[in-house]
This record gives structure tokens, sequence and C-alpha cells, in this order.
């Protein structure tokens, strides 16, 4: 009998015993060379209890990004130094940009925060920044917001439970700016190809060819008798806790509901189309589905690395790629929301990692500006149809109501029945706040949308 033992993490497994559980992998975990059994198993052995309150509307979020920044004064935040006219809403006083038509028809039901203010002017620092609440530091990774949610909340349905959609094809170091750092690996995205693809599928859900469900089912039995036998043979005190945590991992696999989940194919035709049937919008249908059958934190992250650095051509990138193609997935996503009866208990947000220079600069484009900049966020009870600050006349810096990250998160939290004011407790005995405002203070929810 082959003794050898291997180390995944904390868990002492032996070699036999890992090859036996090849298949029961999932999304990055399989990459990370832990099984979802294993998985499960830290999971709950690191998992506490959340301070969630059961009354809560909301019981997921949906993260729309915007990588590389989008501009303020050409999206949410119109003004006379943009070069497209400023168009009214379905709220009356609200107004956009004339780029987002159709988001201009659903504003009833999410509101703009027009007075973000960070601290980050790189794309690297920034992105950590908005994502964490934290600047990039050497001595210690943060959690991200998403992390800190699917923490929280818990999993629901045998459905992964945090979700980033789709890997990167480049710059693959900012999928952990997404990541859990020290809360746990559990809370970790997983990771998946571009829904977009026709030949798009999830391999770690998919069992291998000419194994069906019921050779599984046969399999398992098998390997209960295989098990005893070796208890009797082995002492590895990990070992007889494994069983549960195997049987979540073939449940996951086994569930129809789980697989039909990341299949768009199911979707009509038409909410395709009306989606988009690019990376951004099939993303963003992706989240819908995912949220509905359990996720509580999915990132839609379809724009091309740094396609909102409009850096050269703003007005051409803004009027003929990047918003069109928001405008389209967020409305599309609001309306799909609102008429399944899902808006209520979903929160959604877009935003990127900071605004764009209010003046354009020789080469048509705006440089990156974290001083005042916009984002919008609504449904699973914040209110839409809002306003939140103000910036000056032209969208360069807050005028009225300065918000940070940790007002955001608050915000979030508060809807999701999270305590924002929590604190964990870092390896090195530091305490972190969940929800931390510029110079260390806590975030406070925003009073007009909760």
């Amino acid at each position: 009998m082959d003794r050898t033992v291997k180390k995944v993490g904390c868990l002492t497994c032996h070699e036999k015993d890992m090859n036996r559980r090849d298949f029961l992998r999932v999304g990055s975990l399989g990459v990370l060379g832990m099984s979802l059994s294993q998985f499960l198993h830290v999971k709950s052995a690191l998992a506490s209890v959340g301070g969630v309150n059961e009354k809560a509307k909301a019981q997921a979020c949906i993260l729309i990004w915007l990588e590389g920044g989008a501009s303020q004064v050409d999206t949410w935040d119109p003004k006379p130094n943009s070069n497209f006219k400023a168009i009214s809403t379905n709220v009356p006083g609200i107004q956009v940009s004339e780029l987002l038509p159709r988001m201009a028809g659903q504003m009833d039901k999410i509101s703009i925060v027009r007075s973000m203010q960070t601290e980050e002017d790189n794309h690297a620092g920034a992105s950590y920044y908005a994502l964490t609440g934290h600047r990039p530091s050497p001595a210690m990774r943060f959690p991200s917001f998403g992390s800190i949610i699917t923490k929280e909340l818990g999993p629901r349905n045998n459905v992964p439970p945090h979700v980033l959609a789709p890997q990167w094809e480049r710059e693959r170091q900012y999928e952990r700016y997404f990541g859990s750092a020290f809360i746990g690996p559990e809370n970790d995205p997983m990771v998946v190809p571009d829904p977009s693809r026709e030949d798009f599928h999830i391999d770690d859900l998919r069992l291998p060819k000419g194994l069906s469900l019921e050779r599984v089912e046969r399999r398992q039995a098998f390997m209960d008798i295989w098990d005893r036998f070796h208890r009797e043979k082995m002492e590895v005190a990990e070992y007889s806790n494994m069983d549960s945590f195997r049987a979540q991992a073939l449940n996951m696999i086994m569930t129809p509901d789980v697989r039909e989940a990341f299949d768009l194919t199911k979707e009509p035709d038409a909410t395709r189309d009306l989606y988009g049937r690019g990376p951004v919008g099939q993303s963003v249908l992706l989240a819908r589905r995912l949220v509905e059958a359990g996720s509580r934190f999915v990132t839609a992250a379809g724009f091309p690395f740094n396609s909102w650095d409009t850096h050269s051509d703003n007005d051409a990138k803004h009027r003929d790629e990047q918003v069109p193609a928001l405008d389209r997935a967020l409305s599309a996503l609001l309306i799909d929301l609102d008429r399944r009866g899902l808006l209520e208990s979903t929160v959604v947000i877009a935003m990127g990692e900071f605004g764009r220079t209010p003046h354009i600069n020789a080469k048509l484009g705006r440089d990156h500006w974290p001083d005042c900049w916009s984002l919008v966020v609504g449904g699973g009870g914040i209110a839409g149809g809002r306003v939140v600050g103000a910036s000056d006349e032209r969208g360069a810096y807050v005028a009225e109501s300065q918000t940070s990250m940790g007002d955001v998160y608050a915000t979030i939290y508060k809807a999701l029945g999270i305590d924002w004011e929590k604190t964990y407790m870092t390896p090195i005995g530091r305490p972190i706040k969940v929800a931390t405002s510029i110079g260390g203070e806590t975030g406070v929810p925003l009073k007009e949308l909760i």
C-alpha cells in the first residue's frame, strides 16, 4: 500500500486518496492544486459566524467592472467640458450623457454617486484600492469586498459563491485583487473563461467523456467500500473528516441546477441579444444566472484589460466602444432582474478604479483622475433614482458630500445585512475594518440611498 503523503495547505492527504478525487475539481481550485472536497474542508474549518441580518433585502451582489476607469464627465456626470451633450432621464432632474440612452430610461432603478474620491492614481494601486479600500502594502494583503461578502453570507444551493468572469488574457496578476487574502481561500473567486465564446464551458463541472452520473454513483459506492478498508490500514486524523466534503463536491458536480447556471444556451436568443453578444453582455448575463442560482458575489469583467484607459482618442473610444456596451448590458440587467423579481434581492454596482481628467490632453485623451469620479449602485433595497454628492463645474473636484470606497462598502453591507463596523483580525494581530474610509475612519452608509 502506497503511504506517500502530500501537504495541501493545512491538509495531509495520501497520494492514492488524491488521485481518486482528481475529477472533483472546480474552476481555479484545480489550478491551485486543491480538490473541491478539500476546499470544502478548509471552508468548514475556517468559516466563522457572520454578522448577517436575516431581515436584509439583499442576498447577492453583481459588480460590473470598468477596467481602466471611465470618464465621469462623458458618462454619469455630464459637464460642458464634455463633447457629449446631457440628456434627461426617467427621473426628473437627473441627466446623464447622451451616450447612455438606454440607461436614461432605467435611472429609477439605480443611483449615481458623483462625489467619489480615492487615493491611488495608477491602475494597479487604484484597482487594489477600489476593491479592498486599502492602499497596497508590502506587509499585508487585504481581502476584497467581494470576498468579505462571500465570507459573511456563506454559500447557497451548492453554487460557487464567488465568481469572476471572464479570465483576463493578460495582466492576470490583477485577479488577486479580487481575492480573499487572509480570510480564507474558500472566499476566493472562481475564475471562468469568456462566456461569449461559442465553446464556453466549465471543464471542472463536467464529467470526463464516457463517465456518466450513474457510473459516478456506482464508483462512489465502490469507493465507500475501499475507504472502509483504507481506514483500517491508515491512521490519518484528517481522513475521516473528508466524507462530508467529498459528498458536497459530488453534489456540486451532479446537481443539474449548478451546471445549468453556467449554461447560457438555456437563455432565449432575445435575452442574449438584449444584453449584447460580446464579452461584456454575456458576462453580465452569466452574473444574473449565477445570483439567481445562488451565488453571492459575481464580477462581470467583460471589458478588455485597460479598455477604459483612454489616454488617447477618449471621445471615439467612449462613443464607439465602451459606453454602448455598458449602456446595453447594465440596462438589460436592471430590466431582467426587475422582471424576475430579483432586483430587490440583488445589489448592482458599476465602477472602475478611478475617473478621467476633466481636461483633454494632446492626444485627445483623458488621463487618470482619482480626485472626483462617479459610480452607479442600486438594487437590494438601495434606493434608485437619486444622486449622491456633486462635483464642481468641470467634474474635477468634489463640491459636495465627499464619498469614499468605505462609504460605498458600508452601504452595500447594510443592504446585505452585514455589520459594516465589523473588524477582522489579521495573521499579524492587526485588526482591520471591513469598510475603511479615507484616513482610516470607518465607512458610513450613504443616507440618501439606504
